[in-house]
Formats: C-alpha cells, sequence, structure tokens
C-alpha cells in the first residue's frame, strides 16, 4: 500500500506524524527478513491500513470539532442567517400579528383573529397602564381588552384598527419533530424550533387552602391551619371537618386532596364543613405559601425553571398545551406559532423553562375565541 503525503493534511503536527510512519512502514518492506513468513505481507498490509485509517479517522474528527468551535453565532439555529432563511413564512403571516405595548414597554405579541381589529394575547402579560399597539405597518394605534379565558391565561382585544389580517389556522394534529416558527412583525422570525411534546395537560402550580389533617383517622378532620392563608381568613377552626367541595362531597383526605389540586392560586373554592353538630359554607381562597413556610420548598421544578432563565409569571394551569423547543423571551408570548404553510398551529402562551415553550392548540384556541366573541359584541353594542 502506497500512501502519499497529500492523503493527510501537512498542516498539522498529526498528520505529519501519520506521513512519517507510514514512511517507514513503507521502507521496511525492502528489508528481507519481513519477507520471510507466510504470513508477513499480510500482516504488513494490514498494519499499514489500519494505522492509515485510524490517522485519517482522528483528523477528520479533529477537524470537524475545529469547525463546530469556529462556527459563526449567525449560523446557528437561532442565527440570523438561519432565521433569514424562514422569511417567507414571516411575510407570509406578520400582518395578522401585532406587538402590545404597555406604557410604551413592549409586553406580548398578538393573533389578529379579525379584520375589524380583534386579537388575541396572553393575559397576564398585559399590565396596568396605557396599552397600545404596533402593526406590520409600523403604525401605534390604541387598544383595549374586552374579555378574558383566565383559566387559558387568553385575552381578547380590539385593537382600533380595521382591514386586519386575520390568521389562518392549520387543520390537523402536530406531529413531534415538525418545525415551529414563532413570528413577529419583523421581516424576519424570532425564533424556530421543533415540536417536542403532543398536546397534553399542564397542571397548575401547587396552591392550598392551608390545613394540616388529623391522621389519625382517614375523615378530612383539621388538625392544624397554617397562619396566613385561605383557611384561617375563611374562619375554619382545629376540629372542622370538610364534608364537600365546590358541592361535591368527600368522605376522606385523598378526595379533599385531589380535588383541590385543580385549582391555582387567587382562585376560591367553596368548601361545605361540619362543625360539631352544625354544618355551614366557606369559601376560602387559595394561596401558595411562603418559601420555607411548610419547612420545604412548595414547588422546586418552577424555582429550578426561573433559575436556569426567564419564564413567563404564568406558565402553568392550562388544559392542553404543545410543547416546543423555541427559546422565547415572556414578552414574545401571545403570538402565533405556526408551521412551514405560516398556518397557525397554536397560540404560544408560556416560556416554561430554559429551554421549553408552551403553546395552546389551535383547537382549544378557536374555542376560547368562540366563547370570548359574544363578549366583544356585548362591548360593541354598549359602546365600550
Amino acid at each position: 500500500m502506497k500512501v502519499q503525503a497529500t492523503d493527510v493534511n501537512p498542516k498539522t503536527r498529526r498528520g505529519k506524524d501519520a506521513v512519517n510512519e507510514l514512511k517507514e512502514l513503507e521502507e521496511l518492506k525492502e528489508l528481507k527478513e519481513l519477507n520471510r513468513g507466510p504470513c508477513c505481507i499480510p500482516c504488513r498490509t494490514m498494519l499499514a491500513v489500519a494505522l492509515a485509517l485510524g490517522m485519517l479517522a482522528q483528523l477528520a474528527g479533529a477537524q470537524e470539532s475545529s469547525l463546530s468551535a469556529t462556527l459563526p453565532r449567525n449560523r446557528y439555529r437561532n442565527g440570523e442567517e438561519t432565521l433569514r432563511a424562514f422569511a417567507s413564512i414571516s411575510e407570509a403571516t406578520r400582518y395578522s400579528i401585532v406587538k402590545f405595548n404597555v406604557d410604551g414597554a413592549t409586553v406580548a405579541l398578538g393573533t389578529v383573529v379579525d379584520t375589524n381589529g380583534l386579537v388575541l394575547t396572553k393575559a397576564s402579560e398585559l399590565k396596568k397602564g396605557k396599552l397600545t399597539c404596533w402593526l406590520a405597518v409600523e403604525k401605534e394605534v390604541e387598544a383595549e381588552v374586552i374579555a378574558t379565558d383566565e383559566d387559558e391565561d387568553v385575552a381578547l382585544v380590539r385593537v382600533h384598527a380595521s382591514g386586519l389580517k386575520p390568521i389562518q389556522w392549520a387543520a390537523g394534529e402536530v406531529s413531534v419533530g415538525q418545525w415551529a416558527i414563532t413570528p413577529g412583525i419583523a421581516e424576519t422570525p424570532h425564533a424556530v424550533g421543533i415540536i417536542s411534546a403532543l398536546p397534553r395537560r399542564i397542571r397548575p402550580p401547587r396552591a392550598l387552602i392551608g390545613v394540616q389533617f388529623d391522621f389519625s383517622g382517614s375523615a378530612p378532620r383539621i388538625d392544624e391551619l397554617l397562619p396566613g392563608l385561605g383557611a384561617e381568613k375563611a374562619g375554619l377552626k382545629p376540629g372542622d371537618v370538610i364534608v364537600g367541595v365546590n358541592h361535591v362531597t368527600v368522605t376522606n383526605r385523598e378526595q379533599v386532596v385531589e380535588a383541590l389540586r385543580e385549582f391555582r392560586e387567587g382562585q376560591t373554592v367553596k368548601l361545605h364543613v361540619r362543625r360539631a353538630e352544625k354544618e355551614f359554607d366557606a369559601e376560602v381562597r387559595m394561596m401558595a405559601p411562603r418559601s420555607g413556610q411548610l419547612g420545604a420548598e412548595v414547588n422546586p421544578q418552577q424555582r429550578q425553571s426561573r433559575l436556569s432563565g426567564e419564564v413567563s409569571q404564568r406558565a402553568e394551569g392550562f388544559e392542553q398545551a404543545i410543547e416546543h423547543d423555541s427559546v422565547l423571551h415572556p414578552w414574545l408570548c401571545g403570538g402565533p406559532l405556526v408551521n412551514l404553510d405560516g398556518k397557525a398551529i397554536g397560540l404560544n402562551i408560556a416560556r416554561a423553562s430554559r429551554v421549553s415553550t408552551y403553546a395552546l392548540p389551535a383547537r382549544l384556541v378557536k374555542r376560547i375565541l368562540d366563547n370570548l366573541r359574544p363578549k366583544a359584541k356585548s362591548a360593541t353594542a354598549t359602546g365600550a
């Protein structure tokens, strides 16, 4: 086997060493003592081939590592060059998207759903203050919230503009691994990614009524009240027995815990309580205990997510959500998540962790819109 110096990169020290070693093997062929024995020639040939392949593989790995280390930042997935490759999708959708500001600061994107200025967005990001809206035509207009779906954190907003282009919704289901693009009002999208999990329920973060039960029996009897939480504020006392949650009868602690798990912080639950020989109803506000109040972190997963990156203030408690790996700032939620055809497969609703974003699936968004539209008509009729 004759190996030329041009087979290996001569600019690297490793390449020079490989050439020298292969030359030495060629010189050894001329020595008569290596020609003795029935298996010397095959052994020499196999050894030369193995050394050559091994050296070339190492050099190829070094070259790949070098290329990876020097890849320009604009060539990464969310780099300028990559986003520019999806510019045609932004061009097809940017006039169906708006950008909301509160007192001049951008807080969310919005998804146009009506030619007369109805827009869906993320409700919890619309803070108090003057709400305005930037259109893709570089025009700022006034806007006001008409209705909200608190369960899914969606707001219906009226934008003072006409002739807008409603987003087109995709038909069918999403697939794991398909492209997911987050366009804005610019000529290139904000981010691209892939679907990493199909629509599923995202349970709300842990919230409590603020009681500890008596474990001497199975009945949901209150043994102690946690100070400052809802049960104490509602007037419940040790010894009270919870016999109903929102008009559903309960007979043991597990039923109470499971029923309360469905409620978010700030929501009110109606408890039916038995005290001695009397029964009464109490409205208790669900609250998240302060760190260390229970002796341990109540929601360590959420705490870890917040430490690993900026997440949305409301990032849990959705009936259904698509998960994708686009890295979005919280203020980029509220706009559509679209496929390669520029059709919306969902509404970005929350940055959930460092590399995870949730989007409400299209079928759920359309159902929410159907429920909110009557409120928009009512507001128009009253001149609000």
